[in-house]
């Protein structure tokens, strides 16, 4: 049973790896994405530490990314946290220079998790080399990976996170690619599953679905087109509501979108939606109950962020789930929206 687990497990990394484009020796499979960012982060920090002291990152990363980051920066690590414009995209210009000698890591995710903006991550090789540094680069492609090509050409970087239940494996799992051996120092230490890159017992049922996962994810263009029709005609189902703000740029990948509706707070909203069959969430779904960082970071209005949701999109989902969509939100809008 055990060597035919361990078979499996070799197809399901050869599955994903297909999808991310990446060679199979590369790969590591951790817990989570969650897992996968902090090994990222603190393997490249010890790799990296004695060759200078500045991170750079955005100030609308994932928690974690930037948790791990601000407890190296309690350590005595420089961080430089670009913000976004009110759309949440990053300007490259500002990327580029922030880079300097003295830079190890830089990380920078691929797609917004809230908000849905696509961020330049293809510049900072460049950027990197006109400044000499050694920096590392990482990006969590979490919300990326199945939605837009990813992959070392079209995401430049040293580090890439990914996460199976973004593209409809079971919780449980996620993956990290890493361009060379020995790149990073292993972050979580123990039996040395994974060549050691990430100690601990595989989640073989979890895995075994995220390879099965990406072998249904392949058809990035098909998928996005079909999803970008669901989200234009829940847009123009209710862009003549006057009470509902549109937080996510025109440019978002279709798959997440934005909005607030001015009076009614996150959660009732969530309450609302849940009460008619459909769900979405109050923000990062990741961490509810405080006030977005990323729409915070973005400039909003406090009132604005304090009703903001966000709305998922998946290639699962039909035209009749978004005409019921828009049903609800103009219900909600008209009964309790502020005019």
């Amino acid at each position: 049973m055990g060597s035919d687990s361990a078979a499996r497990l070799k197809k399901s990394r050869k599955k994903v790896c297909k999808l991310l484009g990446v060679p199979e020796d590369n790969f590591y499979f951790t817990s989570s994405g969650t897992t996968a960012n902090n090994t990222a982060i603190f393997g490249a920090y010890e790799k990296l530490r004695r060759r200078g002291n500045r991170i750079v990152t955005t100030a609308i990363e994932h928690p974690s990314v930037s948790e791990p980051i601000s407890k190296l920066e309690k350590s005595g690590v420089e961080v430089v946290r670009l913000s976004p414009d009110k759309y949440g995209r990053i300007n490259e210009d500002e990327l580029c220079e922030s880079i300097n000698a003295d830079t190890i890591l830089v990380s920078v995710m691929a797609v917004n998790n809230e908000v849905g903006s696509v961020l330049p991550v293809n510049a900072i090789r460049q950027a990197v080399k006109r400044a000499g540094s050694p920096a590392i680069i990482h990006s969590d492609c979490v919300q990326a990976l199945g939605k837009i090509p990813v992959n070392p050409r079209t995401v430049d970087a040293d580090l890439i996170t990914v996460s199976g239940h973004k593209i409809h494996a079971l919780k449980g799992v996620g993956g990290l690619y890493i361009k060379t051996n020995n790149l990073i120092k292993p972050y979580i230490l123990g039996g040395g599953q994974e060549k050691t890159m990430h100690s601990g017992t595989e989640a073989t049922p979890a895995i075994f679905s995220f390879g099965a996962a990406a072998e249904q994810a392949m058809d990035i263009k098909k998928h996005y087109d079909y999803v970008k029709l669901l989200k234009s005609e829940f847009q123009a189902g209710i862009e003549d509501l006057s009470c509902v703000t549109v937080n996510s740029p025109d440019d978002a990948i279709p798959y997440i979108i934005n909005i607030s509706i001015a009076g009614l707070p996150s959660q009732p909203i969530v309450n609302f939606m849940n009460s008619k069959g459909i769900c979405i969430s109050a923000g990062s779904a990741c961490k509810t109950g405080h006030r977005s960082p990323v729409l915070t970071a973005m400039g909003l209005a406090p009132d604005i962020i304090d009703s903001a949701v966000r709305i998922s999109f998946s290639r699962y989902n039909t035209m009749e789930d978004v005409h019921l969509l828009i049903d609800a939100v103009r219900d909600a809008a008209q009964k309790y929206g502020k005019k």
